[in-house]
C-alpha cells in the first residue's frame, strides 16, 4: 500500500513473512496469489522492513541470560510450542501437534474466586481441537478473564522467548479464541491491514462469520485493500473519511459481538503479523457484556464512566451506516461494569463544550475532575514518548507549552503548581536509533489524527 504525502512516496506492504502459515493454512473458495518475496505473481511492493521481518522470523531471537539476544543456528528452528505461550490457537499448524502429544482433555471446570466450583459457559468450553493446549496455559488465560484488575490492561505475547516471560499477556489468537465467546460478528479497526493475516488468525469455526474492517486507505492503497479482502465473502470494508490533508485513521480497537454479549477490544498492534510477533504492545479488555433486556431504554447499562455513551458518539462521527449497525448492537448491551474512560479523537473543528468531547482538551477535563495532587509533594514532570512527532507550533509557547501542558499537567481544580512552571520531557527516536532499529527507516509511519486510546 502507498501513499503520496509532501515527505514522498512511502510504502506499507502486504505481510509477505508468514509463508510458513499460509503454506498449511486453507484457502478461500476463491483463488488468491500467493504473496511472498519470492511470489513472481504478486505487484504488490515488498517493504525493506517487511523483508527483515521474515528473515527475523526464520532466525528468531533468542534472550540469553546475561548476555545481548542472538539469533539461533536454522537447525534449531523447531521452538517448544510452551515458549511461545499460543495456548489458544485454532489454526491448522497448530493442529498438528494434536497427534504427537497427547494431552489430557481440559476440564470445563474452574474454581470461582468464592473457593466454591462452576461449570464454565457453552462458550468457554474448550472443544477437541484445542485440547491438545497445556492447561497451566488455558488456566492463565482463564484468570485474566476473571481476575480481579479492574483497569483490564496486558501485554502481547512475543515469540521467542519462555511462556513465563508471557504470563498474563496476549496474542491476538487468544482474543478471537472460543474461550472468550462464541463468535457471532466482529468489526476490527486498525491503520495498517493484512487481511490475509487477519482472517488466519481467527479460529476455524469463526473465519466465515460477518467482518467489518474499517480503514483510513484513500486511493491506490484502498484499491490494494479491496483487491486483498475481495476472495472473503464474509469480509466487508468501511473507509473512514478523512477530509484533513494530512489526516490519518490511527483507531485500533475490535467490536466482538458472542452469543453471550459483547466485548471491546483497544490495543497498539497494526493488524500484520510483525506487530504481534516479537513487539511488546498494549491490550485494553473488556469484561463480557451482557444483554440487556428487550425493551430496555438506551440509557440503560451507562458505566460511571459514561463508556458506552461516549463509544456510541465516536463511532456516530464516522458517519457510517456499517458502523451504525454496531451503534444499534452497543446500546442491546449492558456496559455498567467498564472502570475505564474513553478518550477518542475525531477530525473537525469544535466550539464550546463540543470541545471536551475529543482529545487531549477532553483528559484535561477528566484529569481536572477526577485527579489530585499528592499534598506536599512537587508537580510531577509531564514526559511524552512518540515514535514521530508531528507540528508542535512556530515555538514553544503556542500549542506544546501552553495547551499540551496545560492538558496533561492538570490535577484537579486547584494546582499547586501553575502548568507553565511544569518541567516537560520529550521522548522520541532519534535518526541513529531508527538506523540501528531490528526494522531500520521503513518502519517509520506518518500519522496526526483519528487517533484512539482508553484510560
Amino acid at each position: 500500500m502507498s501513499q503520496e504525502s509532501q515527505h514522498g512516496k512511502w510504502t506499507l506492504s502486504s505481510s509477505e513473512d508468514s509463508m510458513d502459515e499460509l503454506a498449511d493454512s486453507e484457502k478461500p473458495s476463491t483463488s488468491v496469489t500467493q504473496r511472498g518475496h519470492e511470489s513472481k505473481k504478486s505487484s504488490h511492493s515488498v517493504s525493506e522492513a517487511r523483508k527483515a521481518a521474515n528473515k527475523r522470523k526464520m532466525s528468531p531471537l533468542k534472550y540469553v541470560a546475561g548476555n545481548f539476544p542472538k539469533e539461533e543456528e536454522a537447525s534449531d528452528q523447531k521452538f517448544a510450542r510452551e515458549d511461545f505461550g499460543w495456548c489458544l490457537s485454532s489454526s491448522e499448524d497448530e493442529d498438528l501437534k494434536t497427534s504427537s502429544r497427547n494431552k489430557d482433555a481440559i476440564t470445563t471446570v474452574r474454581k470461582a474466586e468464592s473457593g466454591t466450583l462452576m461449570e464454565l459457559p457453552t462458550a468457554c468450553k474448550i472443544p477437541s481441537s484445542h485440547k491438545s493446549e497445556e492447561p497451566s496455559e488455558v488456566q492463565d488465560t482463564w484468570d485474566l478473564l476473571n481476575g480481579q484488575d479492574p483497569f483490564r490492561f496486558f501485554l502481547t505475547k512475543v515469540k521467542g522467548i519462555k511462556s513465563k516471560y508471557n504470563s498474563r499477556a496476549l496474542h491476538i489468537k487468544d482474543i478471537l479464541s472460543p474461550l472468550f465467546g462464541t463468535l457471532v460478528s466482529s468489526a476490527q479497526f486498525n491503520y495498517c491491514i493484512d487481511v490475509e493475516w487477519l482472517v488466519q488468525q481467527y479460529p476455524k469455526e469463526f473465519r466465515d462469520k460477518p467482518l467489518l474492517i474499517v480503514h483510513g486507505e484513500k486511493r491506490e492503497s484502498k484499491a490494494e485493500l479491496h483487491e486483498d479482502a475481495h476472495p472473503y465473502k464474509n469480509v466487508r470494508l468501511c473507509q473512514a473519511k478523512l477530509d484533513i490533508a494530512f489526516g490519518t485513521h490511527h483507531t485500533k480497537m475490535m467490536l466482538l459481538n458472542y452469543e453471550e454479549g459483547l466485548r471491546v477490544v483497544i490495543h497498539t498492534s497494526n493488524l500484520i503479523d510483525d506487530d504481534w510477533y516479537q513487539k511488546t504492545q498494549g491490550i485494553w479488555l473488556s469484561p463480557l457484556y451482557p444483554r440487556l433486556p428487550p425493551g430496555s431504554p438506551e440509557s440503560d447499562g451507562e458505566s460511571h464512566t459514561h463508556f458506552k455513551s461516549d463509544l456510541i458518539s465516536y463511532l456516530i462521527s464516522y458517519k457510517s451506516a456499517s458502523l451504525m449497525e454496531w451503534v444499534e448492537i452497543i446500546k442491546q448491551h449492558d456496559l455498567s461494569e467498564t472502570r475505564v474512560y474513553l478518550i477518542g479523537s475525531t477530525p473537525g473543528r469544535y466550539q464550546g463544550d463540543a470541545k471536551e468531547k475529543w482529545g487531549h482538551l477532553k483528559l484535561r477535563k477528566l484529569l481536572k475532575e477526577h485527579a489530585t495532587q499528592i499534598p506536599d509533594q512537587d508537580s510531577w514532570s509531564i514526559i511524552g514518548q512518540f515514535s514521530s512527532i508531528g507540528s508542535m507550533g512556530v515555538d514553544q509557547s503556542k500549542w506544546l507549552c501552553s495547551e499540551f501542558r496545560e492538558s496533561l499537567g492538570s490535577l484537579g481544580k486547584k494546582l499547586k503548581t501553575p502548568p507553565n512552571e511544569i518541567p516537560i520531557h520529550l521522548i522520541y527516536p532519534s535518526v541513529e536509533n531508527v538506523r540501528r532499529s531490528l526494522e531500520g527507516y521503513p518502519v517509520f509511519y506518518f500519522f496526526f489524527s483519528w487517533r484512539f486510546s482508553a484510560i
